[in-house]
């Protein structure tokens, strides 16, 4: 037995323009019938197809017709913002099954009929469409956005986009009213709880400086200014009663030299003799008697001052007191000594002689009285100016212990009285703060109310649509078309991949590497091959038919249901 011979892999040559033509001769069947297949699908597809229409609206975003420097907004959002938020609003379950349910609108009768709401919601959502433009203006900053609404009638696509901007219109209103309604009543209730918050401190620190009046920090200068003035009364008062004493003295001195003349005029009136005045040595005796009672009564001042300012046990004040006491003694001494010689002096025996009027002295005695009665009424006012200043010294000390007092209890109040002034400055504060800020919403409630903030008004009113938005026939005869002669040629391309028979010469001369001297055409029954044309025919006939009958029951149906909605 000869061995087998083994396979040899043979690469195929590469195709012409002309192998490609006699591909598409051999295997046009599969190319025209997937062709004409797929452009009678999409046809059918095309004008079957319920067409959408589409209304579409401008709205128009209009900006503050007041400036925010003259009256301030009390909106957190711009409205362009805000309008993301009532689109979500809108889109939501609820407000896409009122607008569905809506008797005058009516939507979707029939897809309600077979599927549960859920899917009809989401069926409406992808429906619609809001495209926000913020970048595009017109006059004055005002930003548009579009709302547009698919729907398989035009009457419904553009009622239901009416009902969409009625729906924008009045969210935009409804949240513009909640929003200083709201903001109304919080800071009303603020306002009232800051003003009652205010009453209570002010009543508290109006209390307490009630009760501590004169005592307060705000009054230290006054109570220092009057201690002051006090301190300088006192130390006037003190130099007049120096001066009165003073006056006393020589006032004291002068009546005593007085009375002791008018008792030696006396004596020499009763004796009827020219006595001559006093002794040099009595009269000597008198004045240091008077500057004794001067020096003694200016150290008891002087004493009365330190017993003020120190304790009794201070050194100068143990000094003075020692001092007073021996001119104390000096001056009884020398008062017994004056009383004795004047004693023994009137003891004397004088001689009797005839009386005899002496009228020169008499009318001395008499000048020599009323001189004595002019000395004790000056002596008279200086004990009443006395009283008086020791008086007014009393209450001036009293006073000055009252300031002094009232000074140290300050620093004690400085501490409480400060924490009443901030609270009631911090509740002040707080007040005026919120009464502010109510006072600007009341004014942007009143802007809202006058339209004068930002509005949200129509551009472009929806029309009813005259074109359908989809679906788009043409582009999808278009796209069945191409994709179906794609399929053919990729199935007659498989085909002849499949074939690896020799399909002409150059086949032949390709692979054998052999010279070709003759050709012999392949000779088939010819009733077989007209049986085969017949059924090819038939079946091209029967596919042609069933093709133009789609065809023309899809174009009916297209103009006898579709197109008259």
């Amino acid at each position: 037995m000869t061995a087998a011979q083994p396979y040899i892999a043979v690469s195929r040559r590469p195709l012409d323009l002309e192998d490609y033509i006699n591909v598409a001769r051999r295997h046009s069947g599969w190319i025209v019938g997937p062709t004409f297949a797929g452009l009678v699908i999409s046809v059918v597809i095309a004008f079957c197809w319920p067409n959408l229409y589409e209304a579409k609206a401008v709205m128009q975003i209009t900006p503050s017709q007041i400036s925010d420097t003259l009256v301030q907004s009390t909106v957190n959002q711009q409205l362009n913002e805000r309008v993301q938020q009532m689109q979500s609003n809108i889109e939501s379950r609820q407000s896409l099954a009122t607008l569905i349910n809506d008797p005058r609108l009516n939507l979707y009768p029939d897809l309600r009929k077979k599927e549960p709401m859920e899917d009809v919601e989401d069926e409406m959502r992808s429906a619609i469409h809001i495209i926000i433009n913020p970048d595009l203006t017109q006059r004055k900053g005002a930003s548009i956005f579009t709302i547009s609404f698919q729907y398989n009638t035009r009457k419904g696509a553009q009622d239901t986009v009416n009902a969409l901007i009625s729906r924008f219109i009045q969210e935009t209103t409804t949240t513009q009213r909640d929003q200083q309604n709201t903001l109304q009543e919080f800071f009303g209730d603020e306002v009232a709880q800051a003003k009652a918050n205010l009453e209570k401190q002010q009543e508290a620190l109006t209390k307490f400086r009630q009760e501590n009046e004169g005592r307060l920090p705000e009054q230290e200068q006054m109570n220092l200014a009057q201690l002051s003035s006090r301190e300088t009364e006192v130390a006037g008062i003190n130099q007049d009663l120096n001066r009165l004493q003073n006056e006393r003295v020589t006032l004291e001195t002068h009546l005593t030299y007085l009375e002791n003349q008018l008792k030696l005029n006396a004596s020499m009136a009763e004796e009827q003799d020219n006595i001559a005045l006093p002794s040099s040595t009595l009269f000597r005796q008198n004045e240091e008697l008077a500057g004794m009672n001067k020096t003694i009564e200016q150290q008891e001042l002087q004493l009365q001052q330190l017993k003020q300012l120190f304790r009794p046990n201070y050194p100068d004040i143990k000094n003075l007191e020692s001092s007073l006491k021996i001119l104390r003694n000096k001056r009884d001494s020398l008062m017994d000594q004056q009383r004795k010689e004047q004693e023994a002096e009137a003891a004397k025996p004088r001689p009797v002689a005839p009386k005899k009027t002496n009228y020169k002295a008499l009318e001395s005695q008499v000048q020599i009285e009323g001189e004595i009665s002019h000395y004790r009424g000056l002596l008279h006012n200086n004990d009443t100016d006395k009283d008086s200043r020791l008086k007014d010294r009393d209450r001036l000390n009293k006073e000055i212990e009252s300031y002094r007092a009232r000074l140290a209890a300050t620093s004690v109040l400085a501490a409480p009285y400060a924490d009443l002034q901030r609270d009631y400055a911090s509740a002040a504060e707080k007040y005026e703060k919120y009464q502010k800020q109510k006072d600007l919403t009341n004014q942007s409630a009143e802007l809202i109310s006058r339209h004068a903030t930002e509005n949200l008004d129509t551009l472009d009113a929806p029309t009813t649509p005259q074109k359908p938005s989809s679906p788009n026939r043409p582009l999808i005869i278009g796209a069945g078309l191409g994709l179906s002669l794609m399929l053919g040629l990729a199935l007659a391309g498989v085909q002849e991949a499949r074939d690896a028979s020799l399909k002409n010469l150059k086949d032949v001369r390709a692979y054998t590497n052999l010279p070709v001297l003759c050709s012999i055409p392949l000779l088939e029954n010819t009733l077989l091959v007209k049986r085969k044309r017949r059924i090819t025919a038939l079946a091209w006939a029967v596919a042609v038919v069933i093709g133009i009958l789609a065809v023309c029951g899809a174009l009916f149906y297209y103009f006898s249901v579709i197109y008259i909605t």
